[in-house]
C-alpha cells in the first residue's frame, strides 16, 4: 500500500478521487461550490499536507509554498491552464506543479466552434424574441438575419492542440482558414488539411475550392470573417512574443466591420474595454467570449453593457464542461483524471522519481 499521504483539494473533482482513498490517501476536500479564502489553503498548507490539488480560482504563491517548506511536494492543477500559480515561486521552493493538458483539446474546440454559429446565427436574439411573444410573424429579412458559417474565412489565431482540433472541424464547414500563430507553426498538419480540401473537392464533396495557410497577423484579421484564439497568455516579461492584449483597439479596427471575434485561449489576450468600443461603435459585428481578463466577470464589466447584449455572448469558463472530458478518472479522457495521476506520479516518486521525466509536470525546469 502507497504512503498515507494527506491532500487536500480545493473543490470536489468527482470520482477520480476515489483512486487516493484506495491507496490509502487521507484526503480532505473543501466543502463549498466557491473557492475557499486563500487564508483557507494557506492554513492547510501549513498543516502539513503532502498534496494540493486545485483550480484556476486558487492564487497559488510564495505565500502558499512558503506555508508548506519542508512538507508540500505537488501542487495539481485541473486546468490547462495555470496563470494562478506563479511559477518563479514555484521553482524557487522547487515544487513541481502539473496541469491537464490535452484530454481537453476537443471538447473546448467544439465549444468554440458552437459559440461561433451561435453568435453568427444570433441564437441568442432569435430566443430573446421568442420568449418574449415577440415573435408573431414569417418575414425572410425582418427583424434581422444571422450570417452563414460554411464557405466563410476564418482566423485561427494559435495553431497548438486546440488550435489544430479547431481547423479540423472548420474543414466540415467548407471554409477557408487563415492560420497565425507567434510561436509555433505546424506546417506538417496545414499540408494535410490542404491534402484533404483537395480530395474533398475532387471527390464532389464539397463544392467551391478552399484554402489553408499560414499568414501575417494583421493579414488574418483583415480578410476573416470570423477570428478565433487559441494562444497562451504571455506577457512581455515572459516571451518575445508576448500575448497579452493582442486584441486591442488597434488591432481590432483591423478586423472587418462584419467579422466575429471568439476567445475560449486566456482572459487578458483580449483588451476588454477596447472590445466593448469596438462592439458600441461597430467595428466589428460581434463577440463571444469563455474567458475573461478577470473572473467571475465583474458587475460593472464594459462587456456587460446592454448595448452590446445582442452582439456579445458571454459565457462562465465552459468550454472543457462535459462529462467525460472534466470527470473521468480515465488520466487519457478525463482532466480529473490526468490531475489525480499527476499528484501520484510525484508523491509515489513515480518515473524514478524524476519530475523531469513526468509527463503532467509543467515546471520541470526547476529539476
Amino acid at each position: 500500500m502507497a504512503e498515507k499521504f494527506r491532500v487536500f483539494a480545493t473543490c470536489d473533482i468527482g470520482p477520480a478521487l476515489e483512486r487516493l482513498r484506495q491507496r490509502g490517501y487521507y484526503l480532505e476536500i473543501h466543502p463549498a461550490p466557491e473557492a475557499p479564502p486563500k487564508a483557507v489553503i494557506i492554513a492547510k498548507v501549513a498543516s502539513g499536507i503532502d498534496g494540493l490539488i486545485t483550480t484556476l480560482r486558487d492564487q497559488i504563491d510564495a505565500e502558499v509554498f512558503s506555508a508548506g517548506q519542508g512538507k508540500l511536494r505537488v501542487v495539481s492543477q485541473l486546468a490547462v491552464g495555470f496563470d494562478n500559480i506563479n511559477r518563479e515561486d514555484a521553482n524557487r521552493f522547487k515544487i513541481p506543479f502539473t496541469n491537464t493538458a490535452d484530454v481537453l483539446t476537443e471538447a473546448t474546440a467544439e465549444f468554440a466552434f458552437f459559440m461561433l454559429g451561435s453568435l453568427a446565427r444570433k441564437q441568442w436574439s432569435a430566443e430573446q424574441l421568442t420568449r418574449n411573444n415577440q415573435w408573431g410573424f414569417w418575414h425572410p429579412y425582418l427583424p434581422f438575419l444571422g450570417d452563414e458559417v460554411t464557405g466563410k474565412t476564418i482566423a485561427v489565431i494559435g495553431t497548438g492542440r486546440i488550435g489544430l482540433a479547431v481547423i479540423k472541424k472548420c474543414v466540415g464547414f467548407d471554409m477557408n482558414i487563415l492560420c497565425y500563430d507567434p510561436a509555433y507553426q505546424n506546417h506538417a498538419y496545414i499540408r494535410a488539411i490542404a491534402e484533404l480540401m483537395e480530395l474533398r473537392l475532387a471527390r464532389g464533396i464539397q463544392k467551391e475550392k478552399t484554402r489553408i495557410e499560414y499568414v501575417a497577423f494583421e493579414e488574418a484579421l483583415r480578410q476573416a470573417d470570423f477570428v478565433t484564439i487559441h494562444v497562451p497568455l504571455l506577457r512581455t516579461t515572459e516571451s518575445p512574443t508576448p500575448t497579452y492584449h493582442l486584441f486591442n483597439e488597434r488591432t481590432l479596427r483591423w478586423m472587418r466591420p462584419s467579422a466575429f471575434l471568439i476567445n475560449t485561449s486566456r482572459g487578458p489576450v483580449v483588451d476588454e474595454s477596447a472590445l466593448a468600443q469596438a462592439l458600441r461603435e461597430q467595428w466589428i459585428a460581434g463577440a463571444a467570449l469563455d474567458v475573461y481578463e478577470k473572473e467571475p466577470l465583474p458587475v460593472d464589466s464594459p462587456l456587460r453593457d446592454p448595448a452590446i447584449e445582442d452582439r456579445c455572448r458571454l459565457f462562465p469558463h465552459f468550454g472543457s464542461a462535459a462529462t467525460i472530458t472534466r470527470l473521468s478518472p480515465d488520466p487519457d479522457k478525463g482532466m480529473a483524471g490526468r490531475c489525480v495521476q499527476g499528484l501520484i506520479d510525484v508523491l509515489e516518486k513515480n518515473y524514478g522519481g524524476d519530475p523531469k521525466q513526468m509527463p503532467y509536470v509543467v515546471n520541470k525546469e526547476a529539476f
